[in-house]
């Protein structure tokens, strides 16, 4: 259990499960569709994204999940915003080239913080913390178990 301390206290050095700021980025939506990038055609909902470029890293990106708040539009929608925030697992990938935005939201998730009508507006978005613990003590879990065998 002290190594799980450890890990946390690590983690904590190194800004992985810090309240870090809100990143400034742009979403649009599409109907969702399989198979994924991610889960081939496994059902994962309706408040999924795909990850631009940018996020993708490589697939790491898959099962991320993320907080996401619309700021403003993009062009002259009135009301782009319904205010609020939703939560968004990365299921895909945003295909490029062609990709226009930061996250590719469900048309679930878009239509929970903006208005569909405007198609692009700018986000606030963050990596949920809650993640990088879970894995960080799934690891140390393992780790401790395998020392002790």
């Amino acid at each position: 259990m002290a190594r799980v301390g450890i890990l946390l206290a690590a983690a904590l050095l190194l800004g992985l499960v810090s309240a870090s700021q809100a990143i400034e980025g742009t979403a649009t939506f599409y109907t969702v569709y399989t198979p994924s990038a991610c889960y081939g055609f496994q059902d994962q909902g309706t408040m999924i994204a795909a990850a631009s470029d940018g996020l993708w890293d490589g697939g790491r990106a898959c099962g991320r999940m993320y907080t996401v708040r619309c700021v403003r539009g993009t062009n002259a929608v009135p009301n782009p915003c319904n205010g609020g925030t939703v939560t968004v697992k990365i299921v895909d990938r945003c295909p490029s080239p062609g990709c226009t935005s930061t996250l590719d939201l469900s048309r679930e998730a878009f239509a929970a913080i903006g208005n569909l009508d405007a198609g692009r507006i700018v986000i606030d978005y963050n990596q949920n913390a809650s993640i990088c613990i879970n894995k960080l003590v799934t690891f140390a879990a393992s780790t401790s178990v395998e020392n002790k065998a």
